[in-house]
C-alpha cells in the first residue's frame, strides 16, 4: 500500500534555518521511490487551527517512508527544520 509523509508547518520561528533545510532536502530523497505530491500550494483550513503550509510526499509503502524519515541525511536536513519552524509529521498508509 502506498504511504503518504504530511508535513504541516504551524509557525515560522527562522527563515534562514529553512532555507538550510530547502536547500538540503531533496538530496535526501534520491535513491528512494518518492513522489512529492504537494509543495506549499495554495491552501485552505477546513477545520482546526491555522497552518502556514503544507507538504505531501508519497512513497510506495509505509516501510520506505520511515526508512528515509530516519535516514541520516534526511536526519541532518530535518534539523534546520526543526530550528525554523513548528510542524506537524504524520506519516499515513493510503488504500491504493
Amino acid at each position: 500500500m502506498p504511504a503518504y509523509i504530511i508535513f504541516t508547518r504551524t509557525k515560522t520561528i527562522d527563515k534562514s534555518e529553512l532555507e538550510k533545510y530547502w536547500a538540503l532536502v531533496e538530496e535526501t530523497m534520491e535513491g528512494y521511490p518518492v513522489e512529492v505530491l504537494v509543495t506549499y500550494g495554495k491552501f485552505e483550513v477546513l477545520e482546526g487551527e491555522p497552518i502556514e503550509g503544507v507538504v505531501i510526499a508519497k512513497f510506495p509503502d509505509m516501510a520506505l517512508a520511515k526508512k528515509w524519515y530516519n535516514s541520516e541525511p534526511y536526519k541532518k536536513a530535518a534539523i534546520h527544520r526543526q530550528k525554523g519552524a513548528v510542524y506537524h509529521g504524520i506519516l499515513v498508509e493510503g488504500i491504493k
